[in-house]
């Protein structure tokens, strides 16, 4: 091994370790798990470390001649790559293909969104053996969409296309709609509960547990906490929705996720028919990995623990945010709380191969983010971003439109090479034992 490869592996090992030291101490099976996961190829290295990318972004790749002070204050998803795209069903009672996965989501510059969405893009396209060419092309796409959207959000909005959904979605996408919409409550019931003497229950196994008396009953004034912080529609349920039928512990939820308590919470729905039962879940949350990398007290005071920030950015970065998101707290641990929505369905980039089809998905992608972008801005009733987002990146940007892509696009290039001699790297750390504690 190079002296630079070693200097690249020591430093590897210092930012993983000071990321996730205390959780690995605490469950070190748990991350064995995680990182067998996260060495099985490149892209899912890339998921399972964005607190590497972070740190190299106040490193080598620290000068952004597109960042000032009002595009360094924007509410970013924090971790948006490839596979952070699915559908959802919103307050409205709308399906949308949209950006998911807030966990990581928190005040930043604007552009570590994108350029992590693009390395992601380009270690995605490396792994269809796609040309580098390709990948400029298809990261180009992605970033004149983006501005394409924002400028027209910026200029009024008549000509921003919005929202995609059923109505405006076509290809890939309208398939992935599609196929959200033939999902239903009852299927997820069928895989999640069993029904014993004419009552509906979890099923137990699979990394899902039974949980003691007093769990129960911790979770369950958790639970009541959290009623309160619902927004107003949904805070006023009928009281029978409000009833919690059955608590399990889950254990092994996600590559992002290794060592956290999770909790799933069978409710009663809006009526005492079984089929209109609801799942959701209660799962303690995490400081981002890029939050680690802003000092900014305005930003950090502005949460009152991290479940908090997790449902608040959920709540700023979607218009029409899950109707059952909401926080508490268990234990201390500040905690999300959603519904396990049977109208979830991710983006399949397997069924997604050749360029041309490639670019009308990264074209609808690249809308999706920009929207986001400008959603949690001075126009919500989120007050922690007071400028315009889409101005202030619009005049970032300015007439250097081509030198804004090129820069995405190199970057993309250099930082997915970058993260496949990482991911031998990290491979070769975790096989021989140098990881600590693991």
């Amino acid at each position: 091994m190079t002296h630079a490869a070693d200097r690249r592996s020591a430093f590897i090992v210092d930012v993983l370790t000071g990321e996730f030291g205390a959780s690995m101490a605490l469950d070190p099976a748990a991350f064995r798990r995680k990182f067998r996961k996260m060495a099985a190829s490149p892209f899912a290295f890339y998921r399972g470390s964005a607190s590497l990318f972070y740190a190299d972004q106040l490193g080598d790749f620290a000068d952004d001649r597109f960042l000032d002070e009002r595009t360094s204050r924007v509410w970013i998803h924090g971790d948006l790559h490839a596979e952070n795209f699915g559908t959802y069903m919103n307050a409205s009672g709308q399906l949308v293909f949209n950006v998911n996965d807030f966990d990581e989501a928190y005040v930043g510059p604007f552009s570590w969104d994108l350029k992590r969405f693009a390395a992601s893009l380009a270690l995605l396209c490396y792994a269809k053996a796609l040309s580098d060419r390709v990948i400029s092309e298809l990261v180009d796409g992605f970033a004149r969409s983006y501005l394409t959207e924002l400028r027209a959000l910026a200029a009024g909005g008549d000509d921003a296309i919005g929202s995609i959904t059923l109505d405006n979605a076509d290809g890939v996408l309208r398939r992935v709609l599609q196929q959200a919409r033939l999902n239903t409550r009852v299927d997820l019931l069928a895989t999640q509960t069993t029904i014993d003497n004419y009552e509906r229950r979890f099923s137990l196994g699979d990394g899902v547990y039974q949980v003691d008396r007093e769990t129960r009953a911790k979770v369950c004034a958790a639970f009541e906490d959290y009623l309160g912080t619902l927004p107003e529609p949904t805070a006023r349920l009928r009281p029978v929705a409000a009833h919690v039928k059955d608590v399990v512990l889950r254990k092994g939820v996600g590559i992002g996720s290794a060592g956290l308590p999770s909790y799933n919470l069978l409710l009663e729905g809006h009526t005492q028919a079984l089929e209109n039962d609801v799942v959701i879940y209660m799962k303690q949350a995490q400081v981002p990995a890029v939050a680690r990398h802003i000092d900014d007290e305005r930003i950090r005071g502005y949460f009152r623990h991290q479940g908090h920030r997790t449902a608040e950015s959920q709540r700023a970065l979607q218009a029409h945010a899950d109707p059952w998101l909401g926080f508490t707290e268990l234990d201390g641990a500040g905690q999300l709380v959603a519904e396990v929505s049977p109208y979830a369905a991710d983006l399949d980039w397997a069924d997604v191969n050749e360029p041309d089809e490639l670019a009308g998905v990264l074209s609808d992608l690249g809308r999706a983010v920009a929207r986001m972008h400008s959603v949690a801005d001075d126009e919500s009733s989120h007050d922690l971003v007071d400028h315009s987002t889409e101005e202030s990146i619009v005049a970032a940007v300015g007439d250097d439109v081509d030198g804004f892509v090129a820069h995405l696009a190199d970057f993309a290039h250099v930082y997915g090479a970058r993260a496949r001699e990482d991911h031998q790297l990290f491979v070769d750390l975790f096989r021989n034992g140098r990881l600590p504690g693991i």
